[in-house]
């Protein structure tokens, strides 16, 4: 993050002592410990929350694929039933006339009483 020498770390700590004196100096240097601790997790609940909202973006970007090949596949399916529906309608209809046809052509023969046949 910060690209600081180890000599300039001997001379910020240095001149801290001078400044702030030795019977603080662990204090402050704890505070200050304390605080960057803070700044980091800080940072890093932020990392994790942009994280967070970048996979639910794509996860709802996948979703609304998800969706459209669904309804895309449904309406192919749809429209081949509906093919198969008008294909087999004629059908049925004319396989039920012949039907017709033959139970009243039957109808009308005249009815045979069965013989029997003795040898």
């Amino acid at each position: 993050m910060f690209d600081i020498a180890f000599s300039e770390l001997v001379v910020i700590a240095i001149v801290a002592l001078i400044v702030i004196g030795p019977e603080k100096l662990p204090k402050v240097a704890r505070t200050i410990g304390t605080m960057v601790g803070r700044m980091q997790r800080y940072m890093m609940q932020i990392k994790e929350e942009v994280n967070r909202e970048s996979r639910f973006a794509e996860l709802q970007k996948l979703q609304q694929e998800i969706q459209q090949a669904t309804d895309s596949a449904q309406a192919g399916i749809k429209s081949g039933v509906d093919y198969l529906a008008e294909t087999v309608d004629p059908l049925n209809q004319n396989a039920q006339q012949q039907s017709d046809d033959t139970a009243d052509h039957a109808a009308k023969l005249p009815e045979h009483s069965p013989t029997s046949v003795k040898d």
